[in-house]
């Protein structure tokens, strides 16, 4: 299950992501917002970082206009590794390198089908298992 949250900044960009989610199969929970009236983006980030941490969803995706306010917001939630990736190259990276759970995305600065693309690696890729990369992930844990 996909986590999914984002302010009204990054609510048509989340919609366009849940669509093509459900569409490739993916079970998705959405943590809002769910219009696009002007909101706080710590509320939904933090919902949707909550549920991964908590293990009632595998990864998640949060939006906002820039996707850095939301990225801070779901770094805050124990447990979680979350990567603000504006390319495809990026989303792999952080999936080998960082075994990141979730992903933020900037509604503002990534169109509509780069972002799928990126959505899709984040998804597609597997952690490396690497023994360095379980070793420096051990060292973000224990910050």
């Amino acid at each position: 299950m996909i986590a999914l949250g984002s302010d009204h900044g990054g609510y048509d960009l989340k919609m366009h992501i849940k669509k093509h989610l459900e569409e490739n199969g993916y079970e998705c929970r959405d943590f809002g917002c769910f219009d696009k009236n002007s909101c706080d983006y710590p509320d939904f980030g933090r919902a949707a970082a909550e549920a991964v941490s908590s293990g009632e969803c595998d990864r998640g995706i949060v939006v906002c206009t820039t996707g850095i306010g939301i990225s801070i917001v779901a770094n805050k939630v124990k447990g979680i590794r979350c990567a603000l990736c504006s390319n495809a190259y990026l989303a792999k990276m952080t999936r080998l390198h960082n075994d990141a759970n979730m992903l933020a995305l900037g509604q503002g600065v990534t169109g509509n089908n780069l972002a799928l693309e990126i959505v899709d690696t984040f998804l597609n890729t597997p952690f490396s298992e690497g023994e360095n990369h379980i070793r420096r992930i051990g060292k973000i844990e224990n910050l």
